[in-house]
């Protein structure tokens, strides 16, 4: 639109007294741009209705010019338009169709004070030749913009919705494309909840932005949340996600970390695909960097991947982040993390969102080309309160059994959970029994009470327990059956020592957590 009026204009139409570039869209005329069009006369024409004549509606039917030679001319064939074009101070006017890929769309309208200084024939087929420039650039802009929405729609689905809300944490997570139009990049992000007061963190990078870039970052994000259900261990997690990239056939530059945080413990045990480090806000306003023990990225890694372990204090505040919030061409990674962490220090109980928002404004300001796409989760962890977790080491034995329903039942009584007695007993017994028959020790009963009741039996086995469908005739092989009955849910899970299999019971109503 500039170019036209700035550039092209001038040469070949230089007495016109106004320019103004109309599309049609649903029987409206949407004024795209225009040159010494007064203001309030711009205001009344942009969206107005197409009328039965109307010179707008005669270029985009015929895809001819429409030659108006004065205003007397304009009142007798436009009675109903006649005010906006005496309004614009104009003579006469010429409306010259804009056509693309045989479909015309919009009219780009010249306004002169006097037709002899209008157009000449040379001229006006000159300026023919340029409105269909114009038009097939205009036409290239609704496309590009089109795919740009498009991309960003594919971009968002690739993400999550919404953070889970859970009790281990609360989270927040901000996203900026880079400045590419149509491209998606690869960054993403996940909060996934998991069993015993445990909830996981993600965030990686694949490097590039296309469609391609696009389709692998969501492959990983499904992978990475399907090993993280089967309750692996941080390390194997990515050993695997490592593998399955090779087995993809696809070769990308992709960066990964995987955080696994223990609400019962305050433990965190991280490991990182060739990702930067999160950064860790200590209740008391102090900033680090976790030292991790980073190796390659996937693809380049030789697994197995190696697990960093630290103690996170309750309510600190986990950041992790993409490469593009701290990175740029005119700042190293060093720089940019320097700059966050001086940032996060004045972070203290500031609302998460807030957070967020002012870390991606300060780090990447407004109106400031940014080549690579940046991703930023946070989340502030809370500790499970420490009268809420029983643990309690059984002989390995028959009567562990026994001892089991004991405490089980002790301890309910003492949470004033006495309503979940009866099915906890049942439910631990079977637990307690399988492992006195089928595993070694050592074993352990653990509950918690959180937002719901975990009862959960660990031992030395490595051996995975599974529901099988027992005959009439059969003794045994319901306990699984039964264990997947009475509770809401149940799963296992592989631990340092062994495994651990756990069950989740709903509290009764009205019983509330107290923290």
């Amino acid at each position: 639109m500039d170019a036209l009026a700035h550039n092209v204009l001038p040469a070949v139409a230089g007495g016109s007294h106004f320019l103004l570039v109309h599309v049609v869209e649903n029987g409206r005329v949407r004024a795209l741009g225009s040159r010494g069009v007064p203001g309030d006369v711009l205001h009344q024409v942009d969206g107005r209705s197409l009328q039965e004549r109307d010179p707008v509606r005669e270029a985009v039917v015929s895809g001819e010019p429409v030659f108006v030679r004065s205003m007397r001319e304009y009142r007798t064939r436009y009675p109903e338009l006649i005010h906006f074009a005496e309004a614009t101070g104009a003579e006469a006017v010429v409306h010259l169709p804009l056509t693309a890929t045989g479909h015309t769309f919009g009219v780009c309208v010249l306004g002169y004070e006097r037709w002899d200084a209008a157009l000449t024939g040379e001229e006006t087929t000159l300026l023919t030749a340029v409105s269909a420039l114009v038009a097939h650039a205009l036409e290239r802009a609704r496309l590009y913009e089109a795919e740009s929405k498009r991309s960003r729609a594919l971009q968002r689905s690739l993400l999550p919705r919404v953070l889970p809300q859970l009790s281990e944490c609360t989270t927040a997570a901000h996203y900026l494309p880079a400045g590419r139009g149509t491209a998606v990049g690869g960054d993403w992000y996940d909060v996934i909840p998991l069993s015993a007061g445990r909830v996981a963190f993600v965030i990686g990078d694949v490097m590039g932005h296309g469609l391609a870039e696009a389709v692998t970052m969501g492959r990983l994000r499904t992978a990475i949340r399907t090993l993280a259900d089967l309750e692996l261990p941080p390390d194997e997690i990515m050993s695997h996600l490592n593998g399955a990239m090779g087995e993809l056939g696809q070769d990308p530059y992709v960066t990964c970390l995987y955080a696994l945080y223990d609400s019962t413990d305050g433990r965190c045990s991280i490991v990182s695909a060739g990702h930067p480090p999160p950064a860790v806000v200590r209740p008391d306003g102090s900033v680090y960097f976790v030292d991790l023990v980073a190796d390659p990225p996937l693809c380049a890694a030789d697994p197995p991947f190696r697990t960093t372990d630290v103690t996170v204090p309750a309510e600190s505040l986990l950041v992790f982040y993409t490469d593009g919030l701290v990175r740029s061409a005119a700042r190293p990674v060093d720089q940019g993390m320097s700059e966050l962490k001086d940032l996060l220090r004045d972070a203290g109980r500031t609302d998460l969102d807030e957070l967020g928002t002012h870390l991606m404004t300060e780090l990447l300001p407004p109106g400031r080309p940014h080549a690579d796409d940046s991703a930023l989760l946070m989340a502030r962890v809370h500790a499970l309160a420490a009268d809420h977790v029983a643990s309690w080491p059984l002989p390995e034995d028959p009567q562990a059994a026994g001892q089991a329903r004991g405490l089980v039942r002790r301890q309910l009584a003492a949470w004033r959970l006495d309503e979940l007695t009866t099915t906890t007993e049942l439910l631990v017994s079977e637990l307690v029994g399988n492992v006195v028959r089928h595993a070694t020790g050592p074993v352990r009963l653990r509950l918690l009470w959180g937002e719901e009741l975990i009862c959960e039996v660990s031992d030395g086995s490595l051996t995975m327990p599974r529901i099988r469908h027992a005959a009439e005739t059969d003794e045994g092989g319901r306990g699984l059956q039964l264990v997947s009955t009475l509770s809401h849910s149940w799963g296992t899970r592989y631990t340092e020592a062994g495994k651990s299999i756990w069950t989740a019971q709903p509290l009764p109503e009205p019983v509330a957590v107290h923290g």
